[in-house]
């Protein structure tokens, strides 16, 4: 089982969980299975209240019964779950049980006994419009390209070391073979051949750029804001991170990481604060999706991170799939690539599915930043996040506070003993910095002409102010 008793009753419901009580309509089930199935898949426990109290399924058997028929009987065409009942202790203290019922990712359209079909957004099940009904059932009617064959491949171009370091993560107990011969299709019957799958190899495989030689990230850092080519090209980094999916998810986040600056600036409180000039998650994320949900079967080009001064473009390969759309890619998700998300995912590298998007959002909302964008042209999709043109910074200041990175180290001393001291003079300052009086008043006009401090009254009896 995926998750504990604990867990289930107090995970939160997302885009693939979600709890019901035993006493459930089971008509009214059908909604939320088709919408699991039209979407990422799921799980739904069955005997937990909404406020995580366990009621069980042991005294409501009939409903239970009609239950278990629901995915057969209510959802056209039917969906194959699996089901499993659970031991536990319910909150009158005594012992009961659980139904979970898993549903996989479905590669047709489904719909319940009325005819209506449900899509999972977040933790709801939506009924959807005709027309995006119409738009689920043209990205339902062709098979997933991570499942198509490779040819003149085999089992002999899987790293089975990787796999079986795969295996013992998510607790696989037989042999690394047999996971690969055994689970998600990854070997195709094909023209009588065997063949490895496209995502066994993008996941497993010894040489993925063999088959597939632009499935790689390319990292390109730019000197300024735009892009400059022939005499005036000014690319200062041209990176390209290879292998198989993990290795380049890990390759290319530790680069970025140590591309994105970090500034600190002086607060009003007198403390120095240091923060990046981008919330980790949100450039995480653009890459990480990027990886994830790339359209493999563009095969001409690869996925490029660029950076510039003030943003970071993450083009991938591919429109956005399914039902998402720029309108409303903040609340719908859909998988192009299930296999690869779901592996993903069991590296945390995919929090939840479907609530990254937002998230990011909202955080470079809290860290005073643009809004993201995206673009879709063509068949690449764009994702850029900004620096707030350099952090924000307007003469020496960054949302309103100084930015000490903007000073020299002169007036950075000059300005944090002034901040300690509004009223230090100009020779406490000689003394105590062991700076000559000239570069003192150097230091002293120059912070002045970037509003960081003014002075309040005479050079006898007055005092300084930071300014911001």
């Amino acid at each position: 089982m995926r998750y504990t008793i604990k867990e289930l009753c107090t995970k939160k419901e997302n885009q693939i969980f979600d709890r019901k009580s035993a006493r459930k309509d089971a008509k009214g089930l059908s909604n939320h299975i088709v919408a699991f199935a039209n979407a990422d898949g799921g799980t739904i426990v069955i005997g937990v209240e909404d406020n995580g109290d366990i009621t069980g399924i042991d005294a409501y058997t009939p409903n239970i019964n009609e239950i278990l028929r629901v995915p057969f009987d209510y959802c056209a065409p039917s969906i194959r779950v699996t089901t499993e009942t659970l031991d536990c202790i319910d909150r009158d203290g005594n012992p009961n049980h659980l139904l979970v019922i898993t549903i996989p990712q479905s590669p047709e359209l489904h719909a319940n006994q009325q005819d209506e079909v449900y899509y999972r957004m977040g933790d709801k099940s939506h009924r959807l419009k005709f027309d995006e009904r119409l738009q689920l059932m043209y990205a339902k009617g062709s098979r997933y390209y991570e499942d198509e064959p490779v040819f003149r491949s085999s089992i002999e171009d899987i790293d089975l070391a990787f796999v079986s370091e795969y295996c013992k993560k998510i607790g696989y107990s037989k042999s690394a073979e047999e996971y690969i011969r055994q689970n998600h299709d990854f070997i195709v019957q094909h023209d009588g051949r065997q063949e490895m799958s496209v995502a066994a190899l993008l996941l497993f495989g010894k040489d993925p750029q063999r088959f597939f030689p632009r499935a790689r990230v390319r990292f390109i850092r730019y000197d300024g804001i735009e892009a400059k080519v022939g005499t005036q090209m000014n690319v200062i980094k041209d990176e390209i991170f290879s292998g198989h999916i993990l290795d380049i998810v890990r390759q290319a986040l530790d680069f970025v990481r140590s591309q994105i600056k970090e500034h600190t600036r002086l607060g009003k409180d007198g403390r120095f604060v240091t923060t990046p000039e981008y919330p980790e998650f949100a450039w995480r994320e653009i890459i990480i999706n990027a990886i994830a949900h790339r359209d493999y079967s563009i095969k001409g080009t690869d996925i490029q991170i660029k950076m510039f001064d003030d943003r970071i473009t993450v083009e991938s390969p591919g429109s956005l799939p399914g039902i998402v759309r720029l309108s409303n890619l903040r609340t719908v998700h859909f998988s192009r690539n299930p296999k690869i998300a779901e592996f993903l995912h069991q590296y945390d590298y995919v929090q939840e599915f479907g609530e990254g998007i937002d998230r990011m959002f909202k955080e470079m909302e809290n860290a005073g930043l643009p809004a993201p964008q995206y673009t879709d042209n063509a068949f690449m999709l764009n994702a850029t996040i900004r620096n707030g043109e350099v952090n924000g910074e307007v003469n020496g200041e960054v949302n309103g506070e100084v930015n000490s990175n903007a000073f020299s180290k002169n007036e950075r001393l000059v300005y944090e003993a002034i901040a300690k001291n509004t009223g230090v003079t100009r020779m406490d300052l000689v003394e105590t910095l062991d700076i000559s009086a000239r570069t003192i008043d150097r230091a002293i006009k120059s912070l002045k002409e970037k509003k960081a401090i003014e002075r309040v009254g005479s050079d006898k009896t007055g005092h300084w102010e930071i300014v911001g």
